[in-house]
């Protein structure tokens, strides 16, 4: 019997597992990894770790990824599809209007439940400093969150607004930089204070640009 039992496991390891198993095992590992770098940092969380968390082997880190530095690439813009704002879309029958979509997405981002779940936290607001110092995948991923985030707020903006893409910036800089703020400091009322100017100069601009679509009209 001991020798069946040892020659089933002989043969299971050797057997190749499905892409959907190599798919999912990846996915897992990504997760986690997004998770403990939002935590920790990059620096503070190695291969070993994140591993361990997925519950596989060192081993098994390099039939999925070349390095830490394209895993943390993939764990940047994994948060594309399992961001809050992708969720709550992705509950709604229909996609909002331009300018619905880009109101949803201001309030959302400073809200108190996105700011008190650091596991949600935007790689922009969680991660710039780390990306500064990172190599070109993480880098180019990073730019990839920062172009999306821009467009939703670009396109919220009339196509003859001259100024539609310096305001679609200055958004994206009071919500991430609302964020980035009101998690360094210990005091509840100014986190709140922060991250309501933030979130009040940015739906300032958008009205502003209805009343350009308005007047274009």
């Amino acid at each position: 019997m001991f020798k069946n039992i040892f020659w089933s496991s002989l043969v299971s390891e050797r057997m190749p597992y499905t892409p959907e198993h190599k798919a999912r095992t990846r996915a897992r590992i990504v997760e986690c990894a997004r998770v403990m770098f939002n935590r920790r940092g990059f620096d503070a969380v190695s291969i070993d770790d994140v591993m361990r968390e997925a519950g596989l082997t060192r081993g098994g880190f390099y039939n999925h990824f070349r390095s830490k530095d394209e895993l943390y690439a993939e764990a940047v813009m994994s948060f594309g599809s399992c961001n809050p704002f992708a969720k709550e879309l992705a509950k709604l029958p229909t996609r909002p209007e331009p300018r619905k979509l880009a109101r949803m997405l201001v309030e959302l981002y400073l809200s108190d439940e996105v700011l008190e779940d650091v596991t949600q936290h935007c790689p922009l607001v969680a991660l710039p400093s780390d990306v500064a110092r990172a190599g070109l995948k993480p880098r180019a991923a990073y730019t990839q969150v920062v172009r999306n985030m821009l467009h939703v707020f670009r396109v919220a903006f009339s196509a003859e607004d001259p100024e539609a893409e310096s305001k679609a910036q200055v958004m994206l800089n009071l919500c991430v930089g609302g964020m980035v703020i009101a998690r360094t400091t210990d005091d509840a009322n100014l986190r709140r204070s922060l991250r309501s100017a933030a979130r009040g100069q940015a739906l300032s601009l958008l009205a502003d640009g209805e009343g350009e679509r308005v007047r274009s009209a």
